[in-house]
């Protein structure tokens, strides 16, 4: 079997495996806050799927509603924890990427679009499928646009 620069590295230095597990443990923190964060939203947008279910065949507006919300969530806190203040160093995982990343359902967005197109002529799918994300888009950025305004407005 060949060996290569970095086995003759990796053998030539007793090392190697301690730092590579140092490094696990690093990110150890951020993988929790961001698993902790993705459960907690990926409950709340099953209450919210519960709370505000949708028939079979129809449009899927409880989906929209949740991406479009977690999108304009997301603007607020990003323009928040990055030009308010800076918090913890594992509060932007644990919210952005945890908690509304397993908000915010774009899978099921994307089954709902397979869905769509197999149950109704395909005008309500293609509709569906590029009103959902520039919505969000949208949402985003209006969002930190106002969350930007009001912060302005607090500090002057």
């Amino acid at each position: 079997m060949p060996t290569f620069d970095s086995d003759a590295t990796a053998a030539a230095d007793p090392f190697v495996r301690r730092k590579r597990t140092s490094a696990v443990r690093a990110e150890a923190p951020i993988v929790a806050a961001v698993a902790a964060g993705g459960a907690i939203g990926a409950t709340a947008r099953y209450a919210v799927a519960v709370l505000v279910p949708t028939p079979a065949g129809a449009f899927h507006w409880t989906t929209v509603g949740i991406n479009i919300s977690g999108c304009a969530l997301m603007g607020a806190l990003m323009v928040a924890i990055t030009e308010l203040w800076v918090g913890h160093r594992l509060l932007r995982p644990f919210l952005g990427t945890g908690l509304l990343g397993g908000y915010t359902t774009f899978s099921t967005f994307a089954g709902d679009v397979d869905g769509l197109a197999v149950t109704h002529p395909l005008p309500p799918a293609m509709l569906y499928l590029v009103v959902t994300p520039v919505a969000a888009l949208i949402a985003t950025w209006t969002a930190a646009a106002t969350t930007r305004r009001l912060l302005l407005r607090r500090i002057s």
